[in-house]
């Protein structure tokens, strides 16, 4: 059984109706605004239940224009988690602010509490937590250190589209949130997108002028800005996939079930240890082994056709650059131990299965020869 770990165009819902609404915007001549992006704004809107809505080229860029869109002091210092994905960190160093790395949790890793409040100084008036996996982070501890410090909150949601606390979306807690529709997120566009999402005006008209040359409306100029538009292509394909997304959560979700249920006997793997009254969207499946074991289990499940990813190799802090030379308790050496599995809603519980028994008896066999060799 050959297993992928997702198949993109097989997630692309209504095909026929998706390609014959692009070919109406190339034959129509409509490329860059107009009536689409203003239907997935009202769209997007509705689904994470915000007042506004700011279509944006890619997820990186709606991290900068956030970030910019603040106008924080000069040096600022800007908390992130050391385990995400680097733009988190190269949106903060873009706008000439300093990064400050923070530890995860190893129940969900999202940002962990108690070394954020150790990391907060005078020069502090921003944190990025990241919703990663789809795993939302603590936002009412987070929101309540926030409010005390006055510091401002910008929500990483690139990976976190339908995840909820108290049924209340990621990304509304603080004052930003910030999503990508990178292809292989859960609601992924045909090429790069993104989007911004406020409840407060000021922000969203300056993050609107910043996204389009400073300008609202063609040639109403306030100040510099760049060129950042989602296209009506990528619309399109959003708008159609929103709206069938309340069955992919669902299919993630129970995709999940399937491996918590054969895997939590397992000794020798650690699974996410998730909250009550969450709703989690499933971007990534990450289980966490020893290092000894994680690379011989990868090639294994290769070997038997099972395609794995790391969702990260690496820890931010890790990368020379960034010149952060001081070591975590819970993310050091994180990415040796780390592994992603198919998750997918296209996978069914045959193929999920095929998965979990291969993965339990590659444990089975190393432990019983583990065993003889110490006999």
């Amino acid at each position: 059984m050959r297993i992928k770990f997702t198949n993109l165009y097989k997630l692309a819902p209504n095909k026929k109706k998706l390609f014959n609404s692009i070919k109406k915007n190339i034959v129509g001549s409509k490329f860059i605004g107009g009536d689409i992006i203003k239907e997935f704004c009202n769209i997007f809107k509705k689904f994470v239940k915000v007042k506004y809505v700011v279509p944006v080229a890619n997820g990186t860029d709606a991290l900068e224009i956030a970030i910019q869109s603040l106008d924080l002091p000069k040096n600022s210092e800007i908390i992130v988690p050391v385990n995400t994905w680097i733009s988190t960190a190269e949106a903060v160093v873009t706008n000439s602010m300093k990064v400050v790395f923070c530890d995860i949790n190893l129940d969900d890793y999202t940002i962990n509490i108690e070394d954020l409040k150790k990391k907060i100084t005078k020069k502090t008036k921003c944190i990025i937590p990241v919703h990663l996996y789809g795993n939302p982070a603590d936002m009412f501890k987070i929101k309540k250190i926030a409010k005390e410090k006055k510091i401002k909150i910008i929500e990483d949601c690139a990976q976190a589209h339908g995840s909820k606390i108290h049924n209340k979306h990621v990304g509304t807690f603080g004052d930003i949130g910030t999503f990508s529709f990178f292809p292989g997120k859960n609601i992924g566009a045909f090429g790069d997108a993104g989007c911004i999402i406020t409840n407060n005006k000021k922000i969203y008209n300056y993050c609107r002028r910043i996204s389009n040359h400073g300008a609202l409306n063609k040639y109403d100029h306030k100040h510099s800005g760049r060129n950042s538009r989602m296209d009506v292509f990528n619309a399109t394909v959003l708008i159609e996939k929103i709206k069938k997304y309340k069955i992919v959560i669902k299919k993630r979700n129970l995709i999940a079930k399937y491996y918590n249920d054969s895997l939590k006997k397992n000794k020798s793997i650690e699974l996410f240890k998730l909250k009550d009254k969450h709703t989690y969207s499933y971007h990534q499946y990450v289980i966490r082994v020893n290092k000894k074991y994680r690379d011989k289990l990868i090639n294994f499940l290769k070997k038997n056709k099972i395609d794995t990813m790391i969702h990260y190799p690496y820890m931010l802090n890790e990368l020379s650059f960034f010149k952060y030379k001081k070591r975590f308790k819970n993310s050091n050496q994180l990415g040796k131990k780390i592994l992603s599995l198919p998750v997918s809603e296209e996978h069914t519980k045959k193929e999920i299965n095929y998965v979990t028994n291969t993965i339990n008896s590659f444990f089975q066999k190393n432990i019983e020869e583990e065993i003889r060799n110490i006999n």
